[in-house]
């Protein structure tokens, strides 16, 4: 039976294998438990401080290129309800505002930037739809077919978005202080590390060689589709994929608990597996980049953002999981101190150490089946994030390599998507692959094993 955490305590008296259980039931105070979260958020949501948070965002981040989107888009894990209705309009506008900055620009103007590119739309296109499907933070979708009868995506840049970007990008540092705010840890390594990561996103050819590749990865795949890109028809400007003809997210939520279970674990298994197994990982997990197609397959999109990690920093991050998992807060204390995260003189105990990363991560630790809600995401942001929360602020106060932000951004965003499809699983059996080297617990992933030994 489907455990709901919103419905009682994390138990964690389950076998976490060898070590772990011991340690991880060791003394009543040190249990943790997501329950709670939901309604300590719903406290900090309807402070009239966040709303006032909120509008500078906006302010600030409005004007920048790229940026703004996509830091809607990360807010977007933010469950709604949970804002008192009385703030709740403010708050979805004031959001609004974030995620949708992207101009429509007209198709003679588009059609210019691809011209320029590639030739006449007729040598390259057998047919080319004039009106956009979709406008991102730094470009405009359409669909069209080539002449050998392929269905494509073609992303197009808005013209001067490349100078626009970068602009904003060195004007970063300005606004350190309301980052601050909401991000105490963040350094100027760490906004160097961010500004890098969006600047990536304007490099077309860079996207087209990785998805090529993320595609060859997944071709034949039971389970995950990636379209591939046509690298012969990619520019700096012009971004032209194998279009998938599925349904979006919204269609998924509405799927059975079945279907809606199945789709979540293959998007953990892509968005956080593929860190651990591979040393790469797509930094933009969210709703509007995942397609159920028509074979039942999940589709993944826009690589813009994709990361290859030093295989260092994987284990180091391995490591950190595990001894989370099995209670081990004098060995998590020490790599975090000697990895520079924690300062030896700060006032941060082995017990703080070992409690935040279960209350930000205890969705994947913990050994029984959970389902996610968007609740619990928005909870376990706001306990990693906000300022006013007392329980960690010296933790908070400590300082995060730039090498794991875009990871610990990909963590919340999979959280968070996956809590707005409501999917259920044993996270932590799934994970234990990666983070233990087990044979697969599910038969997803017994089906993908036998896969990849077959190619």
């Amino acid at each position: 039976m489907t455990r709901r955490l919103t419905d009682g305590r994390v138990a964690r008296g389950g076998k976490l294998g060898t070590l772990a259980a011991k340690e991880a039931v060791r003394g009543a105070g040190a249990r943790l438990s997501m329950i709670g979260r939901s309604e300590e958020a719903k406290s900090l949501l309807a402070e009239q401080a966040t709303m006032d948070a909120a509008q500078s965002l906006v302010t600030v981040l409005g004007a920048m290129k790229g940026a703004a989107m996509k830091v809607g888009q990360m807010l977007s894990v933010i469950e709604l309800d949970l804002v008192p209705e009385s703030h709740r309009e403010q708050f979805r506008n004031r959001l609004a505002a974030l995620r949708d900055q992207a101009p429509r620009v007209s198709f003679p103007v588009m059609r210019k930037v691809i011209e320029a590119d590639l030739g006449r739309l007729s040598t390259v296109f057998a047919d080319f739809d004039e009106a956009p499907t979709a406008a991102a933070s730094i470009g405009q979708v359409y669909l069209a077919r080539l002449h050998d009868g392929r269905e494509v995506a073609v992303k197009v840049k808005y013209p001067g978005i490349d100078q626009a970007v970068r602009a904003d990008m060195q004007n970063l540092g300005l606004v350190m202080k309301l980052v601050h705010t909401v991000w105490p840890s963040a350094n100027s390594a760490t906004v160097d590390e961010i500004a890098r990561n969006v600047e990536s996103e304007l490099d077309y050819l860079r996207e087209a060689k990785t998805q090529h590749e993320v595609a060859a990865q997944y071709r034949g795949h039971p389970f995950i589709a990636v379209p591939d890109s046509v690298v012969e028809h990619c520019t700096q400007r012009v971004l032209v994929t194998e279009y998938v003809d599925g349904v979006g997210f919204d269609h998924m939520r509405t799927l059975p608990t079945a279907d809606r279970n199945r789709i979540g674990e293959l998007i953990y298994r892509f968005y956080i597996g593929s860190l651990f197994q591979h040393n790469e990982f797509c930094g933009d997990p969210h709703p509007g980049n995942i397609l159920l197609a028509p074979d039942g397959r999940v589709a993944f999109i826009d690589f813009g953002l994709y990361n290859r990690m030093d295989p260092a920093n994987v284990a180091f991050e391995k490591a950190g999981l595990v001894a989370a998992t099995e209670g081990r807060s004098q060995e998590l204390y020490q790599m975090m101190v000697d990895r520079g995260i924690v300062d030896a003189a700060a006032e941060v105990t082995a017990d703080d150490c070992l409690e935040y990363v279960r209350a930000v991560s205890e969705w994947q630790l913990v050994d029984e089946e959970i389902t996610l809600t968007p609740e619990l995401a928005t909870g376990a942001v706001l306990y990693a994030m906000d300022p006013r929360q007392t329980q960690f602020a010296g933790i908070r106060r400590q300082l995060l390599p730039p090498e794991h932000v875009f990871s610990r951004r990909a963590d919340f965003l999979t959280f968070g998507t996956l809590g707005h499809l409501r999917s259920a699983n044993n996270w932590h059996r799934i994970g234990r692959e990666w983070l233990y080297d087990e044979s697969p617990h599910t038969e997803i992933g017994r089906e993908i094993a036998r896969w990849q030994i077959s190619h």
